[in-house]
């Protein structure tokens, strides 16, 4: 089943990032990365077109409570959601506590290991502090970075699936899960 998320009061930090509920004055950072032909389509949507297109979503990102700013040298620079999964994929499951995660990050920073080490700490502190029992996550297959980052992080391939995007494509994806240590 999906639990509520409510980032409102949560901050995690690694070596490198700040992983924070985003704030109004984020505007600039998330539009300049946004805007970035090649961002966005990785993970199903086009280049922000304006200031106000993006002004309209990052409302919906404070609003929704379940979206962290990616903050890296004191700059926005992606985000990280903890999503509803589809519970009528998985049936099975509906006896535990789960969430599915999405990530997206400014061109310059890729191949840094920024979102690998965002995404583990992002598991901890799903599975450490908020007791989840498992973690989805899908990926386009056509967007390899996505593909390391989940096989870094240890999940596991459980599917091939069709992806609606908000750009009217449909894509396909593979669906991976990560269950939480049981002895943890």
């Amino acid at each position: 089943m999906n639990v509520r998320i409510d980032i409102t009061n949560t901050v995690i930090k690694t070596d490198r990032l700040i992983l924070r509920p985003w704030r109004e004055d984020d505007l600039e950072d998330f539009y300049e990365y946004a805007r970035v032909d090649g961002v966005g389509q990785f993970a199903g949507w086009k280049p922000h077109e304006n200031i106000e297109e993006s002004a309209a979503i990052l409302a919906h990102f404070i609003e929704g409570k379940h979206i962290f700013a990616i903050e890296y040298q004191g700059k926005a620079v992606g985000s990280l959601g903890i999503q509803k999964y589809n519970e009528e994929t998985f049936p099975r499951l509906d006896a535990l506590r789960g969430r599915e995660i999405g990530y997206v990050l400014a061109k310059n920073c890729w191949g840094q290991g920024l979102m690998t080490e965002a995404v583990k700490a992002v598991i901890a502190h799903l599975f450490d502090e908020l007791k989840l029992d498992f973690i989805t996550i899908c990926h386009f297959d056509y967007n390899n970075r996505s593909r390391r980052v989940i096989e870094k992080c240890g999940f596991t391939k459980v599917g091939e699936e069709s992806c609606q995007t908000s750009m009217g494509t449909l894509e396909k994806s593979f669906r991976y899960i990560l269950y939480r240590d049981p002895k943890a």
